[in-house]
């Protein structure tokens, strides 16, 4: 805009300054562009590789944390496909072990391979000890599932997710409560 309040039209006019006076002299604040955390007690560090990103796939390795939220996402949808089928079926109030009779023929019919009550071994200090914990159904060697039917999913049965995963070596788990009155009020997806 022009002095007069229209448009600029002078085309030797020169942009204003930005030097660090003329931005103090405007009321305005100098950006800063640091790597430090706004802040203060939290110390944040980049970690700078070497590799590019791709490096370990094209070496056939893969990053086994690195964290993939679709991970399994077209056969957890399968299997909750079915169990929303069998939970339509059944409905609310039935023992666990009928619920995965009924889930198995599900997966069955839609040919899922499937495994029921898969042993999970502890492996301590290089002694695999077998204690008698055992996965409900490891659906297509990717998926654990454990199916149950209990007034309200309660923390210890996350827990006991999250522990078959880390035995099993498996990255997604199911928790599947058939005693709710809409399915999908009783399912938890974890990932490790």
């Amino acid at each position: 805009m022009g002095h007069d309040g229209g448009p600029n039209i002078d085309s030797g006019l020169r942009p204003p300054s930005t030097s660090p006076d003329s931005v103090q002299r405007a009321g305005l604040r100098p950006l800063r562009f640091t790597t430090e955390s706004p802040n203060p007690l939290r110390k944040e560090k980049k970690v700078i590789s070497r590799r590019s990103p791709t490096h370990d796939r094209h070496f056939g390795k893969r990053h086994p944390r690195r964290f993939n939220p679709l991970l399994c996402e077209d056969l957890t949808e399968q299997i909750l496909g079915a169990a929303i089928e069998v939970h339509k079926t059944l409905g609310p109030g039935l023992l666990e072990s009928a619920y995965e009779e009924c889930l198995c023929h599900e997966l069955q019919e839609r040919d899922i391979a499937f495994a029921r009550q898969v042993e999970l071994p502890i492996v301590y200090k290089d002694v695999t000890i077998s204690c008698g914990y055992r996965a409900d159904m490891v659906v297509a060697d990717r998926v654990l599932l454990e199916l149950k039917s209990v007034d309200k999913v309660l923390p210890i049965h996350e827990a006991q997710l999250l522990t078959y995963l880390r035995l099993s070596g498996k990255r997604v788990g199911l928790l599947l409560n058939f005693n709710v009155p809409i399915l999908t009020q009783g399912i938890v997806r974890r990932v490790l």
